[in-house]
């Protein structure tokens, strides 16, 4: 009688599924729970640093240009760094295929997603690769397999679900890696890829990104399950509990689940603990009034995982210096000035837009469209 897959960890890592407490590396305090493996120095951890650190000032300057109106929708990550940078290292940019949900900029920038892209389509300007024809904040990036994101809950799932499908029909070694929040997970799209995805064997790593809020409701009043990652067992895949705002853990976990599936083993499940400090989108500014207490996100926020590998570098005996920390804000603020400077420069795009890149041959209700349009657009600059 063989060992189930599902309890049965990688004897390189020893990583265990459905454990009863989240996996951690790293305490709240930076100290090491565990040994940190070789490649942890603190080169690399100042490198992981600089991309968390990067990514919540992207956050911050991006809110600014939304209260000054320059875009009209913004989702915020901030606190999520370590769960999508760690799960970032698990991913092949160009090579394995993502389907992210709509709090995912974090890992973009991280898969190598150019700012000026990202900042370009949050602007909708001339320079946006989709052409200033989707929501803003909802980019995608053809370079690193990165599909359009989408504000519809889940349903990115059952999509991620057949592609992972198709690479398994031909035979590719390429995997597909499914995010998505806590909310997600009552929906029913959520559940239908799923189930497809472990009854297939499909190569997909899903990932839940659980920011414990959906929306105004919180875990414990969408599901009676003690965790998200326990209902893998009803689908035939492992689940894996991790810190997800301990950066070294979730890269262990994530690079192990990812390898698993890899093997041609099947689906995965990480459920990654973490919490968005800010409001659930521009439309929720004020969460704080509405639906949780001002206790619980200052609690979170001592828990705050760039601050978190900044406490372990410096007892590795590394510290970032509050000036050189200074002075790396200032960079990344310089940094996105620029790109939106660059972004608007480039202009709104035309109008005709509209009638392209859909038929290869317009269809006449289209010219006919496209031939009044043209008339008014010409009438009102006389």
């Amino acid at each position: 009688m063989t060992t189930s897959p599902l309890v049965e960890p990688l004897p390189v890592t020893g990583i265990q599924p459905f454990t009863k407490e989240p996996i951690r590396y790293i305490g709240e305090d930076g100290l090491p729970v565990r040994d940190l493996p070789a490649a942890y120095t603190p080169e690399r951890l100042r490198e992981l640093h600089g991309v968390m650190l990067r990514a919540r000032e992207f956050d911050r300057k991006l809110i600014t240009l939304l209260r000054q109106g320059r875009t009209t929708f913004y989702a915020q990550s901030s606190g999520m760094e370590a769960t999508q940078v760690g799960l970032a290292h698990s991913v092949r940019p160009g090579h394995d295929w993502v389907w992210p949900y709509y709090r995912d900029h974090t890992l973009a920038l991280a898969l190598g997603v150019p700012m000026f892209e990202l900042i370009s389509q949050v602007l909708g300007s001339n320079s946006d690769p989709s052409r200033g024809r989707q929501m803003p904040h909802h980019f995608a990036a053809r370079k690193q397999n990165f599909v359009s994101i989408s504000s519809s809950i889940a349903n990115q799932v059952p999509p991620a679900t057949g592609t992972a499908m198709a690479q398994k029909y031909l035979g590719t070694d390429e995997i597909t890696i499914c995010t998505f929040g806590d909310g997600a997970t009552s929906e029913g799209d959520w559940h239908a890829g799923m189930n497809m995805a472990g009854a297939m064997a499909a190569p997909c790593l899903f990932v839940c990104e659980n920011n414990q809020w959906a929306i105004s409701t919180n875990l414990r009043g969408q599901t009676a399950s003690e965790n998200i990652h326990i209902k893998a067992k009803a689908y035939g895949m492992p689940g894996f509990y991790v810190d997800g705002n301990d950066l070294v853990a979730v890269m262990e976990v994530c690079t192990h689940a990812a390898e698993w599936v890899r093997a041609g083993n099947g689906p995965a499940l990480v459920e990654c603990l973490t919490y968005r400090v800010g409001s659930h989108s521009n439309a929720d500014a004020d969460a704080e009034k509405h639906y949780r207490t001002r206790e619980e996100v200052q609690e979170w926020l001592g828990r705050d995982p760039v601050v978190r590998v900044e406490k372990l570098l410096e007892h590795l005996g590394h510290p970032i210096g509050s000036e050189e920390r200074a002075n790396m804000i200032s960079a990344v603020h310089r940094e996105v000035d620029e790109q939106v400077i660059r972004a608007e420069a480039t202009g709104q795009p035309d109008w005709r837009i509209m009638f392209e890149d859909v038929y290869a041959d317009m269809p006449a209700h289209l010219r006919e469209e496209a031939a009044m349009l043209r008339a008014e657009q010409e009438g009102g600059r006389k």
